[in-house]
Parts: C-alpha cells; sequence; structure tokens
C-alpha cells in the first residue's frame, strides 16, 4: 500500500493537526454559514481522499473540505 500525499492549494503537503487558511469565501451546505476568505482552521485530519481534509470551524462541526481551496497555515 502506498503512503497517501495530500497537497494544499499551493503544493505543500498535510498532515494530520496541521492548521490550514481558506483561500476562497465558502458556503457550508445545510447551514447558512459561510466560510469567509482567510479563516483559520485548526487541527485538520486527513482522510482515504486525497482530495478531502476534515476540520471543525467556528460554529460547524465535521465540516469536509476540498484541499484546493486551503493553503497550509
Amino acid at each position: 500500500m502506498t503512503d497517501l500525499v495530500v497537497k494544499d492549494s499551493n503544493g505543500n503537503r498535510l498532515a494530520d493537526g496541521d492548521s490550514v487558511t481558506v483561500i476562497k469565501d465558502l458556503k457550508v451546505k445545510g447551514t447558512s454559514v459561510t466560510l469567509k476568505r482567510g479563516t483559520m482552521v485548526k487541527n485538520i485530519r486527513l482522510t482515504d481522499d486525497p482530495d478531502l481534509i476534515e476540520a471543525n470551524a467556528e460554529k460547524v462541526k465535521g465540516l469536509v473540505l476540498r484541499t484546493e481551496f486551503l493553503k497550509k497555515a
């Protein structure tokens, strides 16, 4: 089995527990919350998919975010 490599929008490697910054305003489906550009998301968790991470941000728990909208903080 090969190791999963997860990269942010700039090509930096991400690991469990890293902090990332949102690079684009993102509407959160199922809520009225919008994650604004520049929002810091701490303590991310990697998933089995290299394009997705799990995180908790502001008042939203259990978010799944695409790595193309994130940069390593």
